[in-house]
């Protein structure tokens, strides 16, 4: 990409060196956390001081779209998948939203034990078994989030679903189950080390955890889900307002 300042423009350099900054940083090969060029060579190109380029960079900075490293160089911070609260989502249907085209990496469902919380959610005695699903789901460069789902013994699902689906795709045709309403519960905490080696990230790093009680049409509970996300590829936002 050819960066290119008018010099004879009424525009200030340094609002100039931020707008081609900003276009350059969506393209392809800078949006996933690639490093800028050098400093002195991005100068020498736009044809302005070091002193210029580093007003623009500052302002890209505090924006939280790029990230500066001392002694290494300036990188584009790394794309985040942003949540809200406001209008409750299926994973599938947020990053379809988002654009993000998701991979699975792993995926098992089994008949498990429930705990003693999660049979207090589906108002089950302690220890009855109910199907238990679990996917790797991320972009095709790594893994992002990790998933796990049981599900009330009333609804009949099994091993023989196509996962590749919408799980309340399936749920839905397949069942006449209808998810309506998801109570959720979000915390951080450090990677133990089987959700590090499934994020691949390293033991103690930050993840997310997003705990989801979900409820059908008729307010029956139908999904128990824990999703840990990797907390540079996830923020959650909430909107509130107030009662004037």
């Amino acid at each position: 990409m050819k960066l290119r300042i008018d010099h004879n423009s009424q525009i200030p350099l340094h609002k100039q060196a931020e707008e081609l900054i900003r276009k350059l940083i969506e393209r392809p090969e800078y949006r996933d956390g690639q490093y800028l060029p050098k400093e002195v060579d991005l100068s020498e190109q736009l044809k302005i001081s070091r002193n210029t380029l580093r007003q623009a960079i500052n302002t890209l900075v505090t924006e939280g779209l790029l990230v500066r490293k001392k002694g290494v160089g300036t990188r584009v911070e790394k794309k985040k998948i942003f949540s809200g609260a406001s209008n409750w989502l299926s994973f599938s249907e947020e990053m379809r939203i988002l654009g993000i085209e998701i991979h699975n990496f792993e995926l098992q469902i089994y008949r498990h034990e429930v705990s003693a919380e999660v049979a207090t959610f589906f108002n089950i005695k302690a220890g009855t078994k109910v199907m238990r699903l679990e996917r790797l789901r991320g972009k095709k460069e790594y893994p992002f989030v990790y998933f796990v789902s049981e599900f009330n013994p009333q609804i009949p699902i099994s091993a023989s679903e196509d996962f590749n689906r919408p799980l309340y795709e399936i749920l839905e045709t397949d069942y006449g189950v209808i998810a309506q309403t998801s109570k959720e519960e979000i915390s951080a905490a450090a990677a133990d080390a089987f959700t590090a080696s499934k994020l691949e990230i390293k033991p103690g790093e930050p993840i997310l955890i997003r705990k989801r009680y979900v409820y059908d049409i008729n307010n029956n509970p139908i999904e128990y889900n824990i999703g840990c996300y990797r907390a540079d590829s996830f923020t959650y936002t909430i909107e509130s307002k107030r009662n004037l």
